[in-house]
């Protein structure tokens, strides 16, 4: 069988990017607490220690979003200006006007909030239905979040990113040939420590021993250092790690990004209708892995089009007879998506970090027979 190699990235909540999403999205949370019906595309910017908020909310909630970001900043663990921000302390500029009403002429009547091309990925790789790579990256994200903030590692700061470097041989994930780790760290440690503790409490407590061997290379802050981090060290914007969100690389991306969108925006909703379509195609044993592709135009109601891969993994039916159970099955109407998956509630901070796949507790990752 073919051997390769496939690499996916992840980055934890504090890398700058992933606070602008966070922020996004806990103001469209907020919203919709208040208001269910909240029409929200909030874009965050973030450089230094200065916030910038800027896009539209139509919605009768009453939001106080300087307090929506500071309690965000506060929550990720970021308190220090001179090294990547401090929530107490941060300039905060907000610039939000009502959508457009020539968006809503479509939207009111049930149509999408846009036009545009979303897929949906789903294999057997693990037990979530996620590429293997991705996953693993994820993981070892979370787990530095979390030996920081239960102070396991008490020298690590909120930023750090990871990548996974897996050997396949066909479809089958072998073993892990390469492990990259950069976390930001407090000045008085050196990269001997932040390694040896991350190897000890991260990588160890993640990876299964049986995928690692004696030629796995394991990486820890390459350049030596990682002090300076967070939007002191790079500007963040929501919506430049859609690939991190997804499945890593694995499969296609429509390009739309998902933080700060309220569900009407289809290149969102949609994203999650084709996970939960694709993940139970996978699930119901059709296929080993499955692909598929809806796209939209704004203010029209039913898809374009369809377009389901299942790689040459098919079984049982055909990707033609798939495609009509799916019609058949699914109301793939933005209104439809809607109200299957119950979109209006305020769950979209649980999305923004380490995925928007993958985690039982979001109602996309439901197993159903069909």
């Amino acid at each position: 069988m073919k051997k390769y190699y496939f690499t996916s990235e992840s980055v934890t909540e504090g890398h700058p990017d992933k606070l602008c999403d966070y922020i996004s999205d806990s103001i469209l949370d907020e919203c919709l607490k208040q208001d269910k019906d909240s029409r929200v595309a909030v874009e965050t910017f973030a450089n230094g220690n200065k916030i910038n908020i800027a896009g539209q909310i139509t919605s009768k909630s009453k939001i106080n979003a300087e307090e929506i970001v500071r309690n965000t900043i506060k929550e990720i663990g970021f308190d220090n200006e001179k090294i990547d921000m401090d929530y107490r302390t941060c300039k905060i500029y907000a610039d939000i006007i009502e959508q457009s009403p020539d968006i809503a002429l479509g939207v009111d009547t049930g149509g999408a909030g846009d036009q545009g091309i979303m897929f949906g990925y789903a294999c057997d790789e693990t037990e979530n239905y996620m590429p293997y790579a991705i996953n693993m990256a994820h993981k070892l994200s979370k787990r530095l979040t979390e030996v920081r903030k239960k102070k396991i590692i008490p020298f690590l700061r909120p930023d750090g990113k990871t990548q996974v470097t897996v050997e396949y041989e066909g479809d089958i994930p072998k073993r892990i040939e390469t492990i990259l780790i950069s976390t930001q760290h407090e000045e008085s440690v050196t990269t001997e420590e932040v390694r040896k503790e991350v190897i000890k409490h991260v990588i160890n407590e993640i990876i299964p021993e049986k995928m690692m061997d004696k030629n796995t290379k394991i990486y820890i802050n390459p350049t030596g250092r990682f002090v300076i981090g967070g939007p002191l060290g790079d500007a963040g914007l929501t919506g430049r790690k859609i690939i991190v969100d997804t499945y890593g690389g694995y499969a296609r991306h429509g390009g739309g990004a998902f933080s700060g969108k309220d569900p009407s925006k289809v290149d969102r909703s949609a994203a999650y209708m084709l996970r939960h379509i694709a993940k139970n195609v996978v699930a119901n044993g059709y296929a080993k892995k499955c692909e598929i592709q809806l796209s939209y135009a704004i203010g029209m109601k039913e898809p374009l089009s369809i377009c389901i891969n299942t790689f040459g993994t098919a079984k049982d039916k055909t990707e033609e007879e798939l495609e009509e159970l799916i019609k058949n099955k699914f109301d793939l109407t933005p209104n439809g998506i809607i109200n299957y998956l119950n979109l209006k509630e305020p769950i979209y901070t649980k999305t923004t970090n380490y995925g928007h796949f993958g985690k039982d507790d979001l109602p996309w990752e439901k197993v159903i027979k069909f």
